[in-house]
């Protein structure tokens, strides 16, 4: 846009084209895939992009989470599969339900969602659970939003504030802070951010929310299961989780033995997310499948038939992905970063602000995280005793506010709950804000004391 400073034009050009994506979804009723490309085009050319850079830029971002997510998603959809054809997945939702009772089953769904998600990608740990939501929502008759809210709460706080993942990992490195301190009071600022968020906030939305999964998804993963014995409880954890021990594995490798050790470097490939999960689907075709009764023709129908319905998913998240990278590309998240820079804050608050507005900017928690602490960094080394832990949790927990349309994790939870756009922004994105809105208000108490 002529006449305007460049970073203002670049935000212009950003809110613009995600003006333009809403309507065409919500008013003239585009296919998401469809005008997500169209929108992360229009933000190609608006911000004045190299028109070859262009469609680039939108293959890069859209291969880029396909590359993980789609790999991933495959692979927890046949396991998620598996488990709920055995009735592995009604043993479960039985057992929690027993424990808790139906009045309180929300909070079971948040613990097993903030311990299991801990060593897990918010993907991994949300394809795997996601199946139980289904299905205690059906056998209790909960509303599925006030299920499945304590679900991606709990996940996504651990995502955002505690290591081994990504972001949270990367900021230590940047700031120089100790992990285990990180995860010490990741875990302090997590949990109460998690019950809030999750059982509190799912509780009041699900009366305007309840929601309503996909029948198509409804009958893949929360029917009634045809086999003959349903697994032990035990034997079902014990498959689900064994994805989650090979990546603690990892964790506890890459710790305690040398980067160059033979052992690590196996122990890094046994643990890595794809393997892990690749690993407990062949551990899931005998406990699930030959062990319950199920011959090889019945077992390769079950795996083949759960891949159709996820199709459209991965085709959104990718084009989520592609439009996200647009907004990289273009420069608005590095020119929101720099703006953000100049006002005078403090520097833990300074850290949540610069990654909050780049997520917004750009969809991406990671990039967010990583990208804040880069801007931020040379300005707290002017600071001398600001506390290096709290930064990286400040850094996460501005990482996660506002989902939107440019993050592939909006376009994931609106497509498994079966939800409209503006229910998505009324559960998810508001979750997603709650979140990090309470997580930077506990790091500041804390600050205060550490």
């Amino acid at each position: 846009m002529s006449g305007l400073p460049s970073n203002i034009s670049l935000l212009l050009d950003a809110l613009i084209a995600i003006v333009v994506l809403i309507l065409l979804i919500t008013r003239f009723r585009i296919h998401p895939f469809i005008a997500l490309t169209l929108a992360a085009g229009l933000v190609g050319l608006t911000s004045g992009m190299p028109v070859a850079k262009i469609m680039q830029s939108f293959q890069d971002g859209f291969g880029g989470v396909l590359g993980f997510v789609g790999i991933v998603l495959g692979l927890g959809t046949m396991l998620g599969k598996m488990m709920a054809e055995s009735g592995g997945a009604d043993q479960i939702a039985r057992t929690l339900v027993g424990a808790f009772g139906r009045e309180r089953v929300q909070w079971a769904m948040m613990c097993a969602a903030f311990l299991v998600g801990i060593p897990l990608f918010f993907e991994i740990g949300f394809v795997l659970l996601i199946p139980l939501v289904f299905i205690v929502a059906r056998r209790t008759g909960v509303p599925l939003i006030k299920v499945g809210m304590p679900l991606l709460a709990g996940l996504s706080v651990v995502h955002g504030l505690v290591p081994p993942h990504p972001g949270p990992l990367l900021a230590i490195g940047v700031f120089g802070a100790d992990i285990g301190k990180t995860i010490f009071y990741g875990l302090i600022v997590g949990l109460p951010t998690a019950i809030i968020a999750g059982p509190l906030f799912g509780s009041f939305i699900a009366r305007y929310v309840p929601g309503s999964p996909s029948q198509e998804l409804l009958d893949q993963l929360a029917h009634e299961s045809e086999a003959r014995d349903l697994p032990g409880f035990t034997v079902t954890l014990a498959t689900v989780l064994l994805p989650v021990f090979l990546m603690l594995l990892k964790a506890f490798a890459d710790i305690v033995l040398d980067q160059h050790s033979t052992l690590r470097v196996w122990m890094d490939m046994i643990g890595h997310p794809v393997t892990a999960l690749l690993v407990a689907l062949l551990v899931s075709l005998y406990t699930f499948g030959a062990a319950r009764g199920f011959d090889a023709k019945q077992v390769l129908k079950f795996v083949d038939a759960s891949l159709a319905p996820v199709a459209a998913i991965i085709l959104i998240i990718g084009a989520g992905g592609g439009f996200k990278q647009m907004l990289v590309a273009s420069g608005v998240g590095d020119a929101i970063g720099q703006m953000a820079v100049h006002a005078r804050i403090s520097p833990i608050l300074l850290a949540w602000l610069v990654a909050a507005v780049i997520r917004v900017a750009t969809g991406s928690a990671t990039v967010a995280t990583i990208t804040g602490a880069g801007i931020v960094a040379p300005v707290v080394a002017m600071v001398p005793g600001v506390n290096r832990e709290l930064l990286v949790l400040a850094t996460g927990a501005g990482s996660l506010i506002l989902s939107h349309v440019n993050d592939a994790g909006f376009w994931l939870v609106k497509q498994y709950f079966n939800m409209t756009v503006t229910e998505t922004f009324k559960t998810w994105t508001a979750m997603e804000t709650i979140v990090s809105i309470v997580a930077i208000i506990l790091i500041m108490i804390l600050s205060v004391f550490v």
